[in-house]
């Protein structure tokens, strides 16, 4: 089972597997991962620069795509016939796709309505408080601690928008909010927050759900969004049990899965030896640089773990997996959760792959080729060639706070309308 990996690309020896195994197996499949917002918008640059190398893929008549998190926006578009091209020209350029009118702001959307459930509460807080403080007046309590955390809210953003926008988008040029109705097979993965049990979206039992509520239970990172709730049961990111899920697709016999990850950790080290800037150590630039190193390293490890498996597990299958390279402090020292970087997030995973690809071409054309795919390496020739070199910039000019400073004065207004 070749693995094609930017960064630590590496082709072993193809495993050996019956002749019967390799002639069940059909199709190409794509697995995306998780990443927030960020992470998505790189997984489209990434699907827009192996359309145009690689003659034969075509990103929107996969045999099965498997999505988890920012990685189901992406999977569910995809299945439902809309390129990585178009999805990437409509996320920078708002109304030049009239049929879409994707408006990344969505994304950060306050969660008004959970501010005003948590802020319901107080009152009955402060009684339990009195009430305790009047019984055992000279006692220290730590359930005080306790009875403030339920005040903090679920999430700061609503992803009911995007389940909006998903749903009106599938309703119209042929398309399907329904997984059962598609073409290819479709998984998206949410974890139940009661049980943490593992759900794939699509599969018999669960594809009654339309996909893109499945698509809102997947993106809902604790924190950033509340829980989505399906058929009574709460939801949560799927990145809190899985990375890619692969073994969802190739269950489904697809000859070679394309998998692209976003979540790397940075190694500080390469970087400086690759020639990249001097950077601080992790541990002089505060907490979240170092929690961020640590996730990643986390959820990197386990994704690792689970290609070790795959490779003995199905034999008659090949992997390409698309990811940053460690030495790639770009992508982690970004702000995941900014969509006012999408056009430079883009841009910067499309010239990477591209890259990648041809000092590659070597070790990926025999596996493309067993596949009846081919490497184009006239169309990667050009290393200056750019996503959206056809296009004016419409990016937005905005700081980047200020889809926040528009949050709170979002909210501001509402807290005014509730006290008045």
């Amino acid at each position: 089972m070749p693995l094609a990996v930017t960064g630590e690309f590496r082709v072993p020896s193809r495993a050996s597997g019956s002749a019967d195994a390799g002639a069940r197996r059909r199709g190409v499949g794509l697995a995306l991962a998780g990443g927030v917002m960020e992470g998505g918008f790189y997984e489209i640059g990434v699907l827009c620069a192996l359309e145009e190398a690689i003659e034969g893929l075509d990103c929107t008549r996969a045999t099965a795509y498997v999505g988890v998190s920012a990685g189901a926006v992406v999977s569910a578009l995809l299945a439902n016939g809309l390129s990585p091209h178009r999805i990437a020209e409509s996320a920078v350029s708002r109304g030049a796709d009239r049929e879409l009118d994707f408006d990344p702001q969505i994304l950060l959307t306050p969660a008004f309505g959970e501010y005003v459930r948590r802020a319901a509460r107080i009152p009955g807080l402060v009684g339990r408080w009195i009430r305790r403080r009047a019984l055992n007046p000279f006692t220290v309590s730590f359930r005080t601690i306790a009875d403030l955390s339920e005040l903090a809210p679920l999430g700061l953003f609503d992803n009911r928008p995007l389940e909006r926008w998903l749903a009106r988008t599938f309703a119209t040029g042929g398309r399907t909010n329904d997984f059962r109705a598609l073409r290819a097979v479709l998984r998206v993965i949410a974890v139940r927050l009661d049980t943490s049990e593992l759900v794939a979206f699509g599969e018999p039992g669960m594809d009654h759900v339309p996909i893109s509520r499945a698509v809102q239970a997947s993106i809902s990172l604790p924190g950033l969004y509340r829980p989505t709730e399906v058929d009574g049961e709460h939801y949560i990111d799927g990145v809190a049990r899985r990375t890619l899920s692969a073994s969802l697709a190739l269950d489904e016999g697809v000859d070679i899965l394309f998998c692209v990850n976003p979540i790397v950790p940075v190694d500080l080290r390469a970087g400086r030896a690759a020639g990249g800037p001097p950077r601080r150590p992790l541990a002089a630039q505060g907490l979240p640089a170092v929690l961020s190193q640590t996730l990643r390293t986390m959820v990197h490890s386990r994704m690792s773990t689970a290609f070790q498996r795959y490779e003995h597990l199905y034999p008659g299958a090949d992997l390409v997996l698309i990811e940053p390279s460690m030495d790639d402090d770009r992508m982690f020292f970004s702000n995941i959760f900014s969509v006012a970087n999408r056009r430079e997030v883009l841009q910067h995973a499309y010239t990477s792959t591209r890259r990648h690809l041809r000092e590659r071409a070597d070790q990926l054309e025999p596996v493309l080729a067993r596949h009846g795919l081919r490497l184009r390496r006239e169309a990667l020739a050009d290393e200056t060639r750019s996503l959206f070199a056809h296009l004016p910039d419409r990016s937005p000019r905005r700081d980047e706070l200020d889809p926040l400073r528009d949050a709170l004065e979002k909210l501001d207004a509402a807290l005014a309308r509730l006290s008045a």
